[in-house]
């Protein structure tokens, strides 16, 4: 037995903020909305795919950032999707290099650490 892969992950948002995730995730990030199944429709939250990946934003009644826990996107234009952030009043935090990565940290509406890398030149 092995763990060949990650299918999704999933961070929490609060109830009824699905527009707002769509407008972040979809609009500045510019990941592609996938359908819920229907009987997880109810639940709320949204799916985006993100390259051959998910990310589910689920409900959470009691609602807490996750401040450090994070997901990690690797990007193809690093620069290109900072200034997309800052053009939508986001404000990108640097970190230290990762060996062979450059990379930032963002916070999503809901206050969710988000990291976006990339290859280093």
């Amino acid at each position: 037995m092995a763990i060949i892969d990650i299918d999704h992950v999933q961070i929490a948002m609060p109830r009824g903020a699905e527009d707002v995730a769509r407008q972040f995730y979809g609009g500045v990030l510019g990941l592609i909305e996938i359908a819920k199944p229907t009987n997880l429709a109810g639940r709320g939250g949204v799916w985006f795919m993100a390259g051959p990946r998910q990310l589910h934003i689920g409900v959470e009644e009691e609602f807490r950032p996750a401040r450090k826990a994070h997901p990690a996107f690797r990007v193809d234009d690093l620069e290109g999707l900072r200034a997309r952030c800052i053009a939508a009043g986001l404000s990108p935090v640097d970190d230290e290099l990762l060996p062979g990565f450059r990379r930032f940290y963002l916070s999503d509406p809901f206050g969710n650490r988000l990291e976006f890398l990339m290859a280093a030149d």
